[in-house]
């Protein structure tokens, strides 16, 4: 066989071998896994006016302050790009906030949420897991991948349960970049715990293709 014919033939072989790896590895690692993040309303999205900026509104100010309260300015452009990479938005709130004011409030904003926790259904999950009255928060009860809060207390409750979160002061200007820089960290670490727990079932499926 000449030197041509064997150029001609490697990519052959090479995509056979490529199209056997994606057979034979799960739709996690084809695929991204989605991430769900969710966020904290009082002094997180929800901020005194004197803690930071808010977003603008194409409404008067008096729909806001009848439907509404004031929205942390950026959180508009963080969920549109937290979108972009295939995020889940939440929100999670100790408050007894309504879902349905919580989605409204938010909508008025051209933002919409996958999911809300108030009070009330945190404390069914807190019974749920025999936890009672502690922690404040329990992402993991909702598959939530990452929380946003404002609160090192809650940051605390999560290395004791085994949760993820950020924290983003009121006065933190910089907080979005925050967020995404967790979230990427969030990303990379779920790539690799998926990619370890299904590596050992690549080698056995590639020899019985090439066999």
């Amino acid at each position: 066989m000449n030197r041509e014919s064997t150029l001609v033939k490697g990519p052959t072989v090479v995509g056979r071998l490529k199209q056997a790896l994606q057979v034979s590895l799960p739709v996690t690692l084809q695929k991204r896994q989605r991430i769900r993040i969710s966020f904290d309303i009082d002094d997180t999205l929800a901020c005194q006016l004197h803690h930071c900026d808010v977003e603008h509104s194409w409404l008067p100010n008096f729909v806001h302050r009848w439907l509404g309260e004031p929205l942390r300015f950026g959180t508009r452009s963080l969920t549109r790009k937290l979108r972009r990479q295939g995020c889940s938005i939440w929100v999670y709130t100790s408050s007894g906030r309504t879902p349905s004011y919580i989605r409204r409030w938010l909508l008025l904003h051209g933002i919409r949420v996958d999911g809300v926790v108030n009070s009330v259904s945190h404390g069914h999950a807190l019974a749920a897991h025999g936890l009672e009255n502690s922690p404040s928060k329990f992402p993991p009860a909702f598959d939530i991948d990452l929380h946003v809060d404002d609160s090192e207390g809650v940051k605390l409750e999560g290395h004791d349960h085994g949760f993820r979160v950020v924290v983003v002061h009121p006065e933190d200007e910089n907080w979005a970049q925050r967020v995404l820089d967790a979230v990427g960290d969030v990303q990379a670490q779920l790539d690799w715990q998926h990619s370890f727990k299904h590596t050992a079932h690549v080698p056995q499926r590639t020899r019985a293709f090439s066999s």
